[in-house]
């Protein structure tokens, strides 16, 4: 495989000292080390992070909190759920594995998320949950969304994966909904060594199932015991939801993850800040060409996660072919439309109209945007952007 001299990385950050030094620490002193005391304080410090509201649950990864999600939807045979299909696979196959198909939903071509306005085109009488996906690190007009929600007794899914803390109207991506899921694999802006997820959850009644869906069934025994190993050390049962059980799952995230998450949870907003300032920087010398047609938002609505743009001279594949070829910068295609993919054509979840999704995905470019990249990094970059826009007409 090609190396380039800015490849897109696959790991989004590094990590300082102090961060280095908590990871040694607990692999030598945490006992269990999983479960145990790091998990707590890592759940209650996001909880905190997030505004104060709410239950955090620390995950294996984002797909497990979308997988336990997708349980407590309790899908019914023909219910549906709406969601863009610009996203990443894992914010839709575990709703479909519960029982529920997907309606796809378009987007908007500037912002590149979903609005109210395409997902109540998706409303039928079968809907019964709406994902809305931050995609990027730029938070969706929630507020009409939720009223959309609430006048049709619906669920509404925050897919925050992208999206740590980003704000809509002061208020963190992930806790304006019923659920939100946030991801710390190795790409997004913080990761706990490469994999780890978060589940947040409004509603009180689900304190008690949690646990038990995310650690295989294992609760306490509902009597006093005189001996602690009788009639064994722990119970095993069946969480109920509206009086229907639930098959429990193991996607618990180790004790060593959980330190260093709750140390880098200290960062979540110096990061976001000099990502935004650095995404800002790069549209701004770049605005004289028109054809590159960037997001740009300054405010902490967008966290730019990552930095895309949609070149709508139509020559997006000469671009990253001339970038990649004559400059050694790899550029990238991100978020194949999920009706377009094998997978979903093989379930029957092909048909679409989806004329933004599509000009977007078949225009758009992703620029390698690690916080690792140097100053000078960014500036050869940009040097080399405008050289092959010019070349290109």
């Amino acid at each position: 495989m090609k190396k380039y001299n800015i490849p897109f990385s696959g790991r989004a950050h590094s990590f300082i000292d102090s961060e280095i030094k908590t990871v040694l620490d607990v692999m030598q002193s945490a006992d269990p080390l999983t479960q145990g005391k790091h998990r707590n304080q890592f759940e209650t410090r996001f909880i905190d992070f997030q505004g104060g509201t709410g239950q955090a649950y620390a995950m294996g990864c984002a797909t497990d909190a979308l997988e336990i999600v997708a349980q407590l939807c309790q899908f019914s045979p023909g219910d549906e759920f709406i969601i863009p299909a610009h996203t990443y696979t894992a914010s839709c196959y575990p709703f479909i594995k519960k029982g529920g198909s997907p309606v796809w939903s378009d987007i908007d071509l500037q912002s590149r998320v979903v609005t109210a306005d395409t997902i109540e085109k998706c409303l039928t009488s079968r809907t019964k949950v709406i994902v809305v996906v931050h995609l990027y690190g730029y938070v969706v007009e929630m507020e009409p969304i939720l009223e959309l929600a609430k006048a049709n007794d619906l669920l509404v899914v925050e897919d925050s994966a992208q999206a740590i803390g980003a704000k809509y109207k002061n208020q963190r991506a992930g806790t304006i909904a019923d659920f939100g899921i946030f991801s710390f694999h190795s790409h997004k802006n913080i990761s706990t060594l490469g994999e780890g997820g978060m589940l947040w959850v409004r509603d009180q009644k689900y304190v008690n199932l949690i646990p038990m869906l995310r650690h295989n069934g294992h609760c306490t025994f509902d009597f006093e015991r005189e001996d602690y190993w009788v009639p064994a050390m722990g119970n095993v049962d069946l969480p109920e939801l509206n009086g229907n059980p639930l098959m429990p799952n193991n996607c618990c995230l180790g004790e060593v993850e959980c330190a260093l998450g709750e140390e880098l949870l200290k960062r979540v907003d110096e990061i976001n800040t000099e990502k935004r300032r650095r995404a800002l920087m790069f549209i701004d010398d770049l605005q004289d060409f028109s054809e590159l047609e960037f997001h740009r938002e300054d405010s902490e609505r967008h966290n730019y996660h990552l930095l895309v743009a949609r070149l709508i001279n139509g020559k997006r594949d000469q671009f990253i072919r001339t970038m990649a070829q004559q400059h050694s910068i790899q550029c990238v295609v991100q978020y194949y439309p999920l009706n377009r993919y094998d997978l979903y054509q093989k379930l029957g979840f092909q048909m679409a109209n989806l004329p933004n999704t599509d000009e977007f995905f078949d225009n758009m470019v992703s620029f390698p945007f690690q916080q690792t990249l140097t100053e000078a990094d960014l500036s050869y970059m940009l040097e080399c952007t405008r050289k092959v826009l010019r070349s290109l007409g």
